[in-house]
This record gives structure tokens, sequence and C-alpha cells, in this order.
């Protein structure tokens, strides 16, 4: 297939700017993939969905303060860099202006609080740095880095906790895992009391979920890798769930791409801390998941095609317009889709 396929015009209005102050009372477009039917509700009546037996899947990480604004040593030419991942001592990144960051490039941050050395050029706006700053690198990361939104949200964000979920916990995301943001307290609590399980996963995003694809053909595009981690609790709930044949109902794309790695590699559930690279686009037979909660993507993006997979893509891009049609706030602050 081609990636103009999963192209659709927005109009640049019903991009959302701000979260809404109530994060549960964002609007619902709920897809039945049997009879194509598209229902009109509200977050919050996600409870008329759910039954109990059923297993909701969240994505536990927490975003980063990623995005660093410094200088690079001798120059002092500005650099801005966005941390993908956080490994032994060093750190993937995206260079805005990556043209004068080369290997041996020294940047540093805070008038010399933080500072990386590049070591490797990994593609043409990617690098790996070795942080050279001594004390703890989250600590200091919290002290200079700011909270990375995505560049089509032109607004200042006032509380930056909007941009988390309510159960974030696991430190490691250079953006939310949005579909999570429309839970509140409340709305878990009543989802629970329902008889309905909450698992946790955790999956870093990364450059693997939101990198555009630049290329004409599907088979072409190469996903970049993600750290995912399962615990021996969620593995052993996750397992007992498909055994009984009760369903999993993953909250965004990256519950459902860590369930379904984890299932193509096993063939099961298991505790581990692996990554993933995995693209689902039209093709793929779903193994673990059985209903997704997402929200609105971008044209031409991976996530499009992976509920394009799920659902199909005549049927999601229909979808697409009708929400256009009626008004629905798409991105990472918009509304939310459920394909059941």
């Amino acid at each position: 297939m081609k990636t103009q396929d999963f192209n659709f015009e927005l109009p640049q209005s019903l991009i959302a700017q701000h979260p809404l102050s109530d994060r549960s009372s964002s609007r619902l477009l709920v897809l039945n993939r049997k009879d194509e039917s598209i229902d009109h509700r509200h977050f919050k009546d996600i409870t008329s969905y759910l039954k109990a037996g059923d297993v909701l899947v969240v994505n536990e990480s927490r975003v980063l303060p990623a995005r660093l604004f410094g200088v690079k040593e001798g120059t002092l030419a500005h650099v801005e860099i966005l941390i993908l991942k956080i490994m032994d001592g060093q750190v993937e990144c995206m260079v805005r202006n990556a043209k004068v960051v080369r290997v041996g490039t020294i940047v540093q941050f805070g008038e010399g609080k933080l500072r990386f050395e590049c070591v490797e050029i990994l593609d043409l706006g990617l690098r790996l740095f070795k942080i050279l700053s001594e004390g703890i690198f989250l600590e200091l990361l919290n002290e200079l880095g700011h909270i990375p939104l995505p560049p089509y949200i032109k607004e200042q964000l006032e509380n930056p906790e909007r941009y988390q979920t309510v159960y974030a916990k696991n430190l490691g995301s250079a953006a939310a895992p949005t579909a999570g943001l429309h839970f509140t307290p409340e709305l878990l609590a009543q989802i629970e009391a329902m008889g309905v399980e909450l698992v946790k996963i955790t999956l870093h995003v990364g450059l693997g979920t939101f990198k555009p694809v630049d290329a004409d053909e599907l088979s072409d595009h190469k996903m970049h890798e993600e750290v995912y981690d399962v615990s021996i609790e969620s593995a052993s709930r996750l397992n007992l769930a498909i055994h009984e044949k009760r369903r999993i109902i993953a909250v965004g794309t990256t519950s459902v791409r860590t369930l379904e790695s984890q299932m193509q590699k096993h063939g099961k559930f298991v505790a581990e801390m692996s990554s993933t690279s995995i693209f689902i686009s039209p093709g793929y037979s779903f193994k673990a998941v059985n209903a997704i909660i997402t929200n609105f993507h971008l044209p031409k993006s991976t996530l499009v095609m992976l509920v394009s997979a799920f659902a199909n893509r005549e049927f999601i891009l229909r979808a697409y317009h009708e929400a256009i049609q009626e008004h629905y706030r798409f991105f990472s602050f918009g509304d939310a889709m459920l394909i059941l």
C-alpha cells in the first residue's frame, strides 16, 4: 500500500491547542467493526461499552522534560535537542539544527551544568551523545529541561501535568501516550468498580511512534525501536484473560504495540523489559487486542495505519471525515475514538 492512501485534509482550526478543563468531557467517536456503525458520545460514556471481566491496558510511561536549549561550545551556536532515549551514560536525541553538531561536538546547557558530547551520527537529525556532566542526570534534566509539546500545539501549557496521564509513573517518554489523557481518577475508579481489570504496562514513546512516514510505499518504512516493560503480574493477568477469552482493550497505540509485540515474539505475555520496532499496518493479524481507545492521528502517520489495520482503511477514513464534519478536536489534546 502507499502512504498517500492514508492522507486526509484537516482544517487547522480543528487541531486542539489546549486540554479541556475536565479530561473526561472530551467527545468520543465509537466505531463498531461488525456493522461499521458510528456513534457520537462523550468520553465519560465509555462505561457503557465496558463490562465486568474486560481488561483495560494502560501505558504508565511519564513524559520526560526532554526538550533542552543549549549552545555549542566554541562557537556558541544555539542547539535545540529532544531526548528520545536514555541509556547508560548516553542519550539518543533529535537535533533541530543538526548540521552544526558533528562527532566530537560538545553542547552545554544551563551555563555548563549539563554537557553532552556527540559520539555518533545516527541519521539526518538523529545524534548519539555521551553525558559528560557529573551528578544525577534526571535531576539536572528536571531542572533544565522542558516538557516537549508537539510542534502543532502553538499555545503555552499553563499546567505541564495536563500533558501527563493521571496514572503516569515511569519516567522515559519524549511524548505523551495521549489516549490516556481522557481518564480521571474518578472515571477509573468507576470502571474498576464495574469489575473491569486495570492492567499497567510501560512503553516509552520515542521516534518509533511519531516519526513521519517519508517512504512512498509502506513496505519501505522502518520503525525505530522503543523500550517497553511488562511486569510479572501484568503478564499473568493478561495470559489469564486470553485463556478465559475475555476482552483486552488497549488504551492507545503504544499499548497496542506492546501487547502485539509480545504475542508476535512469544505467543503469550511474558515479564520482560525489551524493545519493539513493530509496524502494524493493513494486513496485520491481531493476536491480543480486542478493542482500542485512541485519539485522532496525523495524516499519513503510522498511527493512522495501525487503526486502519484494526478496523479497515475505508471505515477509518469515513469516520475521520465524519469527525471533521462534526468539528471534533484532533491530535494530542483532542477528542477520542473507541474501536470495538
